[in-house]
C-alpha cells in the first residue's frame, strides 16, 4: 500500500513538483535515420531517456522523428551521442 505521507507524517505532493518540471521544460524534435521497428523505438527511448535532464522521449519510427522533452535547454551533443550509441543517426532538428 502506498501513501503520500512521509515518515514524519507530513504530506508529500509530488504532482506539484511534476507540474513545475513540465512548466519549465523544453520540447525539441529531432530527425533520426535508420529506425524501422519497435526495437528501434525501445533502443532510442532507453538511450536518450537515460540522459540527465530528459523528462520524456517519444519516438515516431514511421516519421523518423524523436521528440525529447527536457528540463531547460536540451544538450544536442549528448542527445546526438545517445542516438548514435543506440545505433542510429541523428540528422538534425526537425
Amino acid at each position: 500500500m502506498s501513501s503520500c505521507c512521509t515518515p514524519d507524517n507530513s504530506c508529500s505532493n509530488t504532482t506539484e513538483a511534476a507540474a513545475v518540471a513540465v512548466a519549465d521544460s523544453t520540447t525539441t524534435v529531432y530527425a533520426v535515420s535508420g529506425m524501422t521497428c519497435g526495437h528501434c523505438k525501445t533502443a532510442i527511448t532507453k538511450s536518450v531517456g537515460a540522459l540527465d535532464g530528459v523528462i520524456s522521449v517519444d519516438v515516431d519510427v514511421a516519421g523518423g522523428l524523436v521528440t525529447v522533452t527536457t528540463g531547460g535547454e536540451p544538450d544536442d551533443a549528448a542527445i546526438t551521442a545517445a542516438v548514435d550509441d543506440a545505433g542510429y543517426e541523428l540528422t538534425g532538428r526537425a
